[in-house]
């Protein structure tokens, strides 16, 4: 393996399990210095333990559309490792599940503030404390629900639509120095996409053109490619990586 980000530090939202720690493993793995976030302590330590231990890996707690603690995260980020070269969005929240003729609208609200405004919040303070100077690379991880209808989970596919649209905005404003991307995962084997395939696994990977569901790893590789300087000339993308699922009539 490639240390190809040796000396350069990230941040990942939502990283003490599933997609986010699958990020975080990969970007470790490359060279790179992490700082996970999560809402709890234990399972963000647990995760530094998996990742190597202090010396690659910080956890700080909170919650992501705290504007407080994404400020708390960026400090302690540069006073530890003393840059924040890449950022990724990856928290994302969906309590709901079900038509939107029956949506509790407090839960919706909720859900666009951490899927959508919090990841522009944590876009805005990195800019500000380090990018803006420095320069940078981000990547915000969206759904294969963004671009395609997912019955259940309607309104989630909603908020990461918007996401799309927002990783598409911010690529124009930040060029040329920071570059933007996006990744949309189908159902990938994490405990937050439980509902999407618990019990019938072996039915919903038949769909697939590859035959089987994501896994984290399978993530964290592509968001590694477009942090990474291989992915120079490419910004404002959201990268399909779902096992080739959009190519057929299936649900997600």
């Amino acid at each position: 393996m490639s240390k190809r980000f040796e000396g350069r530090t990230a941040i990942v939202t939502g990283a003490s399990r599933g997609i986010g720690l699958g990020i975080a493993e990969r970007l470790v793995a490359d060279g790179a210095r992490v700082v996970i976030t999560a809402r709890k302590q234990d399972a963000l330590d647990e995760a530094v333990a998996h990742l190597g231990g202090s010396d690659v890996a910080l956890a700080v707690a909170g919650r992501a559309d705290d504007g407080d603690h994404q400020a708390d995260v960026i400090r302690q980020t540069i006073e530890t490792f003393g840059s924040i070269d890449f950022l990724v969005n990856n928290t994302g929240i969906n309590p709901v599940y079900g038509p939107l003729v029956e949506l509790d609208l407090a839960a919706a609200r909720k859900i666009v503030e951490v899927n959508c405004i919090a990841a522009v919040s944590w876009v805005q303070q990195v800019h500000r404390a380090w990018m803006k100077e420095h320069g940078g690379a981000i990547v915000n991880v969206s759904s294969l629900s963004s671009v395609r209808t997912a019955p259940g989970i309607g309104f989630y596919g909603a908020s990461k639509a918007m996401l799309n649209s927002l990783t598409d905005l911010m690529a124009v404003e930040l060029g040329p120095d920071i570059r933007i991307n996006g990744v949309a995962p189908a159902v990938v084997k994490t405990k937050f996409a439980t509902k999407l395939y618990e019990g019938r696994e072996d039915e919903i990977a038949a769909a697939y053109p590859l035959k089987r569901l994501g896994e984290p790893e399978d993530i964290g590789g592509v968001v590694a490619f477009l942090l990474s300087d291989e992915a120079a000339w490419l910004t404002g993308q959201t990268v399909l990586v779902d096992g080739g699922v959009s190519l057929t009539g299936a649900g997600e």
